[in-house]
């Protein structure tokens, strides 16, 4: 098997979900307009580091979307949303804080690390390069609001970058943020990730993988003011047993049917 860090998360946040999603085959539907912005935006990021013209990538990419029906969030549409890519990329080339030399190398880059004799835990990460002149791991975000940056060290608590220091074994690891916002801003965030805690991110994955393999995937129910997972969760369909909410928000891969042998395993 082979093991990402989304898998491990999925797992902890609802042993269910995970299930729903990496065994039966379920997936959310590409309607979020939010999250194809973001993919575009990243293939606009490298372009800038191979030399090439980023806003003209930013329009090839998103406008494969435009005539798709996505959900987008309040105020925002198509065309404000590649009006405030443009503004955010020329932000960050203006700033000339960030810096990766081998973009083709360093890019995406793929770390495969093996955990046992059967079982592999494999990560994409975003960008290999410097922050102010400071080797680290990079992460772009794209959001409409500012992330917090009070109390400082916040930022090491992010279990995802605790992840990427884990699985490469370096230490300094920053979140490059693009905030779009009436006015944009481009937040620039780092950190230290300490020795300590990759031990204990390691020792999470080995007890998470356990369990997967142990078929142990009772629900994590979510219904609870103010916390209410399970009011966002794309699978909440599965769980009421709603096939109208199951047919707007998943979609199953080709095969899954044959899988129906999992509902006779005893959780």
């Amino acid at each position: 098997m082979v093991y990402s860090y989304t898998q491990i998360s999925q797992y902890l946040t609802c042993p269910r979900r995970y299930r729903h999603r990496y065994l039966d085959g379920w997936r959310e539907k590409d309607t979020r307009a939010a999250m194809l912005f973001g993919r575009a935006f990243e293939s606009a990021l490298a372009a800038i580091f191979r030399r090439e013209d980023p806003a003209a990538v930013l329009f090839r990419e998103w406008s494969a979307c435009r005539n798709q029906d996505l959900q987008y969030s309040k105020d925002d549409s198509w065309d404000r949303m590649l009006e405030q890519g443009v503004q955010l990329l020329e932000r960050f080339c203006q700033d000339g804080r960030v810096q990766i030399r081998q973009p083709q190398r360093n890019l995406q880059v793929k770390v495969t690390r093996s955990i046992s004799p059967t079982n592999n835990f494999v990560a994409y990460i975003d960008g290999i390069g410097y922050l102010d002149r400071l080797r680290c791991l990079l992460e772009w975000k794209t959001t409409s609001s500012r992330y917090p940056e009070e109390p400082e060290g916040l930022l090491a608590l992010d279990p995802q970058l605790v992840c990427y220091s884990w699985i490469t074994e370096i230490p300094e690891v920053a979140q490059v943020v693009f905030v779009r916002k009436r006015l944009v801003e481009v937040q620039y965030l780092n950190t230290t990730i300490t020795d300590e805690q990759r031990d204990e991110f390691g020792n999470l994955v080995l007890d998470t993988i356990q369990k997967i393999e142990s078929a142990q995937f009772l629900p994590h129910s979510g219904i609870r003011f103010p916390q209410n997972p399970c009011s966002t969760c794309p699978y909440i369909g599965l769980c009421l047993r709603r096939q109208d909410l199951v047919e707007a928000a998943l979609v199953r891969r080709p095969g899954a049917e044959d899988l129906g042998w999992l509902d006779e395993l005893t959780y």
